[in-house]
């Protein structure tokens, strides 16, 4: 499933068309002209865990555009739409957001340049291995095996119970391997 998520802002419009979203490899390939977050809702995951995925950067955007996991999702679909967001960007700086309804999404932890943050190579391309690790009562953000952040499982972070998926910002290109949970 998906739900797309169109830009309200004039300097940063969405492009034209459809999003394509196709199975390729082991994985899949989201091609977007809009933001979209990306599910099935078969895949739950609740207690300690820990989520990983492969992102490719085919093709980045003009400017900077994230990409990345989802995971404590509710309602994806509807109108109470509730999760948690750890994304990376081509500029090499990740962010974590938490979104509830259709309100502004709440910065957790603001975008950060991290070293372990691959950007493109001359070729346009980059491979970020992002994961999520919720223990009892932290979670640690990974970026290719590096934590670059761990907050508390309170307050914003509290809530990890729940679908998980991945999330593309418009005008982008990435593929999306091996996206799992394994438990500890």
């Amino acid at each position: 499933m998906l739900r797309v998520d169109r830009s309200t802002s004039a300097s940063d419009p969405d492009a034209a068309g459809g999003i394509r979203f196709v199975a390729e490899g082991t994985g899949f390939r989201a091609t977007n002209p809009q933001a979209a977050v990306f599910w099935n809702p078969a895949n739950t995951a609740t207690g300690a865990y820990t989520l990983k995925g492969t992102f490719t950067l085919l093709k980045p955007s003009g400017h900077t555009n994230y990409y990345g996991l989802v995971f404590g999702g509710s309602d994806l679909g509807g109108p109470a739409q509730r999760y948690l967001y750890f994304m990376v960007a081509q500029d090499g700086a990740w962010l974590l957001k938490r979104r509830d309804g259709n309100a502004e999404p709440r910065n957790v932890a603001a975008n950060t340049p991290n070293a372990a943050v691959r950007r493109p190579d001359a070729s346009g391309r980059s491979v970020n291995a992002l994961e999520v690790r919720i223990a009892a009562d932290t979670i640690d953000y990974v970026v290719n095996g590096t934590v670059v952040h761990t907050t508390p499982k309170t307050g914003l972070t509290a809530r990890t119970d729940g679908i998980y998926g991945f999330r593309i910002n418009h005008l982008l290109d990435v593929r999306v391997d091996g996206l799992s949970v394994t438990r500890p």
